[in-house]
């Protein structure tokens, strides 16, 4: 009778133990998926040059999945690659971090413009250009949280031309990547839609 309830309750507990490791593996993999985010609205080209030759930047809007969790961009990796050879692992994040300000650089007397004419610049920054339904407006953070759509502003290389089909790819601590592909159109103006 003694061996029989000892061998009983090794059972259960093993049981039990199996149960909490599963929920514990659905309540990450929930967590993860959740945690997602979504492009919201049109991936938006930007050329400034007077005779633009490449695009000089990409605005994508994004957000968390509905039902998804706050999200430390922060943490964010960003890839570029294109079908002319340009290709960046690790856009970094602006120096200045997720502020606003951090956006905003000076080129021959324009404010508020994010350019980049060098080979040597174009893959070291992105940046937030824009925070909208911001829930701390004045306390700038770095989470995008559930209902915030934030603006971010990507600078493209030189290899940015006419008809060229490039990828971006978000990714976060923790989630899935997002992957962006779209193709530079044939002729450029000032603001256009890429499809």
């Amino acid at each position: 009778m003694v061996v029989a309830a000892v061998f009983s309750y090794v059972v259960l507990g093993a049981g039990f133990f199996t149960t909490q490791t599963a929920q514990a593996t659905i309540n990450t993999g929930v967590s993860q998926a959740s945690s997602s985010l979504e492009v919201v609205g049109n991936v938006m080209g930007v050329a400034i040059a007077a005779t633009p030759t490449r695009l000089t930047y990409v605005n994508v809007s994004v957000a968390t999945t509905a039902g998804g969790t706050p999200m430390d961009l922060s943490q964010m990796v960003v890839s570029y690659t294109d079908n002319r050879g340009g290709r960046n692992p690790n856009v970094e994040l602006n120096s200045g971090g997720l502020g606003i300000q951090s956006c905003i650089w000076t080129h021959e007397g324009d404010t508020n413009v994010l350019v980049y004419d060098s080979i040597a610049d174009w893959d070291v920054h992105w940046c937030v250009a824009q925070r909208i339904n911001d829930l701390n407006p004045g306390a700038e953070n770095n989470l995008l949280e559930p209902t915030e759509i934030w603006v971010l502003s990507i600078a493209m290389p030189p290899s940015a031309t006419v008809n060229t089909k490039f990828n971006l790819n978000f990714q976060p601590a923790v989630g899935a990547v997002l992957p962006i592909s779209r193709t530079i159109p044939g002729a450029f103006s000032k603001v256009q839609v890429l499809y």
